[in-house]
């Protein structure tokens, strides 16, 4: 497994990471689940992420009694808050008053005294940004949380989040938790490309690395009556259309040429990323887990990059010169 610093801060991860999400807690039963997680450990993972949201507690609840066998030192564990839990008005969002009972609620659930990470899920338009940064600071010097971060939040949001919290001395965001996948990378414009990641030095820990499945090729040649599209969560309908698939298949010609699977080419690609922290992947059997973490030992050469990128032909548009940069950098072409 390879590890990778989170952003400028000294916590290692795992470059592949377990989350929780539609899994831990609801659509694996506990033997199932603690195989999953099992085998995330034995292939070197030690980030888990989870949020209260996820089974209304249940991912919280699965996770701490599997950890409960484990030195919980030996691991990152990640959650969040913002979404609502019952029908209490005041039990959503990111107040002062949700973030720290809600907080109190994972630990418990966890079994743990603190969570290295803690993750606003949203950006809570209600509240004034203020409220949340001076609510996350006090939780980390209470020493209830490690590191606290955002989850889907605009460019624009996390530089606010860490210019108030560097004019009130306070602790600004240390992660951001967006998807990102091959056919999904407009962070490449809104995080990398308007420089948020080098201005505020955070991590960047990315969900739905493989599309929730679309890029495992198990639609290609239609939709499996048994799939998560079919059973779980519907799927965007841009990324199962028949252009999609026809790259896809091209893709998997070239992962074929290297002896890998396309998930394990996806995954590779997206580590080829340097401000990738640790990709987020989801696993309903300890066989997808073992795949996945095998692709922390695939090394992509800048010809097979480019071959995938010029099938996708997906690349985010920006000024010209930006660009230029940012190929010269990701690449190594140019200056």
């Amino acid at each position: 497994m390879q590890f990778r610093k989170m952003g400028k801060h000294g916590v290692m991860l795992s470059a592949i990471s377990l989350g929780g999400w539609l899994t831990l807690g609801s659509s694996l039963d506990d033997f199932l689940g603690t195989k999953v997680m099992k085998e995330a450990v034995e292939q070197g993972i030690n980030f888990f992420d989870v949020a209260d949201i996820y089974a209304k507690g249940g991912a919280e609840t699965a996770l701490g009694k599997f950890l409960k066998e484990y030195n919980r030192l030996d691991f990152v564990v990640s959650t969040k808050v913002f979404f609502p839990m019952s029908n209490n008005p005041n039990d959503r969002g990111l107040s002062r008053k949700h973030i720290r009972e809600s907080i109190e609620k994972s630990l418990e659930r966890l079994q743990m005294d603190y969570v290295d990470i803690y993750f606003c899920h949203r950006f809570d338009y209600r509240t004034p940004l203020e409220e949340t940064v001076l609510a996350m600071t006090e939780l980390v010097e209470e020493g209830s949380i490690m590191y606290w971060g955002t989850s889907n939040w605009y460019a624009a949001e996390i530089e606010r989040a860490y210019g108030i919290a560097k004019a009130l001395g306070a602790i600004p965001p240390a992660v951001e938790q967006p998807r990102y996948n091959l056919l999904d990378r407009y962070i490449e414009l809104h995080l990398w490309g308007t420089g948020t990641i080098d201005f505020t030095g955070i991590g960047v820990v990315p969900w739905s690395p493989l599309a929730q499945g679309v890029l495992t090729g198990k639609y290609i040649d239609g939709i499996p009556e048994d799939s998560r599209h079919k059973k779980v969560n519907k799927l965007p309908d841009r990324e199962l259309s028949p252009e999609v698939q026809t790259k896809l298949r091209q893709v998997r010609e070239i992962a074929k040429e290297l002896g890998i699977s396309l998930a394990q080419l996806a995954l590779a690609w997206a580590l080829t990323r340097p401000w990738i922290s640790s990709l987020i992947i989801g696993a309903s059997k300890p066989e997808q887990v073992r795949e996945n973490a095998e692709a922390t030992d695939i090394t992509l050469p800048k010809d097979i990059v480019n071959r995938i990128e010029e099938i996708m032909n997906n690349e985010p548009k920006h000024h010209p010169s930006w660009w230029n940069n940012y190929r010269a950098y990701v690449r190594g072409e140019g200056k």
